[in-house]
């Protein structure tokens, strides 16, 4: 607790991996309603949807996490 109170590590990196999942559910759920939404093109939009929805998902999460890591790594080099 103390971490996170004083900033001595970063609570942002975790509450990305929740989002990368909130976001994994949303795309999801929206594919999944477009596939129902009738018709062979609506399905076929809904099945993109998914996966253009979890690859951009992974994708944001990444580029985020990569510029905490290079953080932590900033940090390590000043400490020595």
């Amino acid at each position: 607790m103390r971490d996170i109170l004083f900033f001595d590590s970063m609570l942002t990196p975790k509450i990305i991996t929740l989002v990368y999942w909130l976001l994994l559910g949303a795309a999801l759920v929206s594919g999944l309603g477009m596939m129902f939404a009738g018709g062979i093109s609506s399905f076929l939009i809904g099945i993109f949807t998914m996966l253009a929805g979890a690859v951009g998902a992974r994708i944001w999460c990444e580029l985020l996490i990569v510029l905490f890591k290079i953080n932590e790594n900033m940090k390590k080099l000043a400490d020595k």
